[in-house]
């Protein structure tokens, strides 16, 4: 949710037409992550000033006022140092309007501005204090208050460098956040720090880098002040500040040379810029300073390391264009063959049959004694686990919970030092996920991370883990991600039974339906346009009920949720075996019902159902197996699909259920990639 985008040239001329245009590019690359207003600052013309635009609405709306704001300013001089920052919102405090949008600032003088990614927990209480010091407030957010606690700061202890009034201010702050602030009190700085949020730093030079880690300072250990309405005995502040960092020097990499930093939340905004970056740690408060880029952190703990390294991202820019296609998850649905090949290369050997997950590796033997696993997630990542749970009992004789990650937390679910917890996040930023993870974690169980992510949170804070290697995901809704997820999962359980004498058998199957993967999904995708002829006949309808039970369940949940995210139909997934006990009453001549029944154990089950509801006038659309004859008699439609092994069975039904949610909401002309309400990047509870 929401999208950070800072940008600083240092000796590399820039004029402001140009930081601007790099400003709304940087955005362009998030606005996938959902939002509902945009703005930017940049210096003013003669340099002692800011302007702040702002729109409710998409980027675009935002660059055309850009475009009429700087009309005359295109023969503006280049600037040798300028810093700018840019923000997508999504709306947590304050209805979406352009008072509300960010930056926000901390005065009419714009002496500080600032973005602001998460939620300040405890801004009733900051804003009462800065309330009774005559601030007068303009916006309903709580990044408002940030911006004028830091000029609070800054008039009691104006002696501090802007990093130092940073640090003082996010020890006042509870909840999560990322932060990039600008001042015009420190010309030429940026200062950007992170607690729970994403942020990275992208490093662009003309010569690299003498060193690929940049060294951490700390303050002196103590604890973060409070705000008090009482003044400290001795002094004249109104809020105790905590030491100073110790050092009194500043690493400096590139003194004196040509530098561009890039402050992002996404690897996705910078990736065209430079592929080098910094991904900071919570309380991590990166400054740049006459070009200078140094790291501090407020107190140093038992685990930290010494320095942060300079990431190369393997990304590239292709991958985060759309091509020839109107979409990005069109463009992502029809990338599935190389997507599950990408999971598997250089894990699944296919000529000897074994599994090598060099992530988790060392820790086999200690999940083999485990008491039990846990695959914990939200959304589309939850269902990636219930379509895996079923083989992750099989193959590894363990018992197999699986949660959602809101729920788990609710509950306060008892956890034991020998549970080994899975979790999955195509992010790796999900909040609930990652407060679950926390939770276990502290209770000693082993922590398993399934990211698509790099640098991600869940992806430092797991003891061991799976990157699936989908590539950038930039569709709100997730497609490949869940199928290189459901594989991810599906390896482990291979990896897990490779001792198993009576295993065996089961294993090599699974293997050669792994091998055969990519070229069943092609098959699939040449369905698109009879699939796209039954969205012309479902596309005015206002419900949908899908059904199936064993390992197709997954794919009602995961179609429902396509279905209701992208086209905003009610849609429901319903475990066959449950018709009678309740969904049967919706059935009739009118209710679009889709069943997907397969030549698998519970095939005579499915049967049972589709006969129930055929009894009730209902006309079911069916997923079958090629060449299924008998199934087909009794279906108004059918989508036919490649046969493979059972427990792979629901990677290949989930895709017509993708394209048929895309094609829905193209014929209705939403917006596929940004569905309203809707964030790729869950990053606040």
């Amino acid at each position: 949710m929401c999208g950070i985008f800072a940008y600083l040239n240092y000796l590399n001329p820039k004029t402001r037409r140009e930081v601007l245009d790099l400003l709304v590019n940087g955005l362009k690359r998030l606005e996938y992550r959902g939002y509902d207003s945009a703005g930017v600052a940049v210096d003013s013309s003669d340099g002692n000033d800011m302007v702040l635009i702002r729109r409710s609405g998409k980027v675009k709306v935002l660059e055309d006022a850009i475009l009429e704001e700087f009309t005359v300013a295109d023969d503006e001089p280049a600037r040798e140092v300028h810093v700018g920052i840019a923000h997508t919102r999504w709306a947590t405090h304050g209805e979406p309007s352009e008072r509300n949008s960010h930056p926000q600032r901390s005065d009419d003088c714009h002496g500080f501005v600032v973005v602001h990614n998460g939620i300040m927990t405890n801004y009733k209480e900051v804003k009462t204090f800065l309330l009774k010091r005559k601030y007068t407030f303009e916006s309903d957010t709580d990044t408002e208050i940030i911006a004028k606690l830091v000029h609070h700061l800054w008039t009691q202890h104006p002696y501090y460098s802007f990093r130092e009034i940073v640090e003082q201010a996010i020890q006042q702050m509870e909840g999560a956040f990322a932060l990039a602030f600008k001042s015009k009190y420190f010309p030429g700085e940026c200062v950007a720090t992170r607690r729970g949020s994403p942020l990275l730093v992208g490093i662009k030079t003309k010569t690299r880098l003498a060193t690929d880690h940049i060294p951490i300072l700390y303050g002196k250990d103590a604890d973060g002040p409070q705000l008090t309405e009482h003044r400290p005995h001795g002094s004249s502040r109104d809020v105790p500040m905590m030491p100073r960092t110790e050092s009194t020097s500043e690493f400096m990499p590139l003194e004196d040379k040509e530098v561009e930093y890039f402050f992002a939340s996404d690897a996705s905004a910078v990736i065209e810029h430079t592929n080098r970056v910094i991904y900071l740690e919570d309380d991590d408060v990166a400054a740049v300073k006459d070009g200078a880029l140094s790291i501090h952190r407020l107190r140093k703990c038992m685990d930290d390391p010494h320095a942060r390294e300079i990431t190369t991202l393997k990304m590239e820019i292709q991958e985060i264009m759309k091509g020839n296609y109107k979409y990005f998850m069109q463009k992502e649905i029809f990338e599935q063959p190389e997507s599950v090949v990408n999971t598997m290369r250089g894990r699944v050997n296919f000529e000897s049959k074994t599994v090598t997950l060099g992530g988790i590796k060392d820790y086999i033997p200690e999940i083999k004694r485990c008491r039990r696993l846990m695959l914990i997630g939200c959304g589309t990542s939850y269902h990636s686990a219930v379509a895996t749970r079923q083989l992750l009992e099989e193959l590894t004789e363990l018992p197999v919970m699986v949660e959602l990650a809101s729920d788990f937390l609710d509950r306060n679910t008892p956890i034991f030092r020998d549970d080994v917890c899975f979790f999955i996040s195509q992010s790796g930023e999900t909040a609930d996920t990652l407060m679950a993870l926390r939770y276990c974690k502290i209770r000693g169980a082993l922590i398993v991370g399934i990211t698509n992510t790099v640098g991600s949170s869940i992806c430092r804070e797991s003891h061991c883990g799976v990157h699936i290697n989908a590539g950038p995901e930039i569709g709100v809704a997730s497609t490949k991600a869940y199928t290189s997820q459901f594989i991810s999962l599906v390896m482990f359980a291979l990896v897990m039974s490779e001792d198993r004498l009576s295993l065996q058998e089961r294993r090599r199957e699974i293997i050669s339906g792994l091998a055969s993967l990519a070229s069943h999904i092609r098959r699939v995708l040449e369905l698109d346009e009879r699939v796209r002829e039954l969205a012309s006949d479902l596309y005015q309808q206002k419900s949908l009920l899908i059904m199936a039970r064993g390992y197709n369940f997954a794919t009602c949940l995961e179609g429902a949720l396509k279905v209701k995210e992208l086209t905003y139909m009610h849609s429901e997934g319903i475990m066959a075996g449950e018709l009678k006990h309740g969904p049967l009453a919706l059935v009739d001549d009118q209710m679009p019902v889709l069943m997907i029944v397969m030549r698998d154990p519970v095939y005579d089950k499915c049967m049972n159902a589709l006969l129930q509801v055929q009894a009730r006038q209902g006309r079911p659309i069916i997923i079958c197996e090629e060449g299924d004859d008998k199934t087909m008699g009794y279906a108004s439609r059918v989508l036919e699909i490649p046969r493979t092994v059972d427990c792979l069975q629901g990677i290949l039904t989930v895709i017509p259920m993708q394209l048929l949610s895309y094609h829905i909401a193209d014929m209705l002309n939403y917006n596929v990639d940004c569905p309203r309400n809707l964030a790729k990047s869950v990053t606040v509870e």
